[in-house]
């Protein structure tokens, strides 16, 4: 599956705009991260863009929510390393994470929420106003942006990664792309 067939399958089977950017979000920090640990870009990519598939009909039910997504990948064809990092995404169903590109994806999801509310609070409303140390202060906040699993994003260590470094890497691609993001 090539990135616009990717596209157009969130595109088809979500309706939230905001829950695509997300994806999309997801997608450029796993591209970011595939470069910095030499693993193939457009794999890595597509886990993040795919990871949310299903949650028009199942993400309200966490306990459906990428189960239902890696099936639906599965019939579609997608690489099934993909289709098990979209199954382990969620945390609920307990399935380890094996892969680099499986625990990046658990790590990266939560942590795009959080710097898309750390550009939401600065006055221009913009990634480009945001640094990492800006991001850091967010983390440390506890009753800032709650969705955004702190417990979760810090298994980056399971990356060799610390949440800095993490963070660096997240924030500049997600920069990178911030029109298409609409920040």
């Amino acid at each position: 599956m090539n990135r616009e067939e990717a596209l157009a399958a969130v595109k088809a089977n979500v309706s939230n705009a905001n829950l695509i950017k997300h994806m999309v979000a997801a997608e450029v920090c796993m591209r970011a991260l595939a470069r910095r640990f030499g693993e193939d870009e457009h794999t890595w990519g597509l886990a993040g863009l795919l990871h949310d598939i299903d949650y028009d009909s199942a993400g309200a039910d966490a306990a459906r929510h990428s189960l239902v997504g890696a099936e639906m990948l599965e019939e579609m064809g997608v690489d099934p390393d993909v289709v098990y990092a979209v199954r382990v995404h969620n945390e609920c169903h307990g399935l380890p994470r094996l892969s680099a590109m499986d625990k990046a994806l658990h790590a990266v999801d939560p942590l795009t929420g959080l710097i898309v509310a750390s550009a939401l609070i600065h006055p221009s409303r913009k990634l480009a106003a945001i640094d990492v140390g800006f991001v850091i202060n967010r983390y440390h906040e506890k009753g800032f942006a709650r969705g955004a699993k702190r417990e979760q994003i810090a298994l980056c260590s399971e990356l060799g990664m610390d949440l800095t470094d993490f963070v660096g890497v997240c924030l500049e691609a997600m920069q990178q792309h911030a029109a298409e993001l609409g920040l």
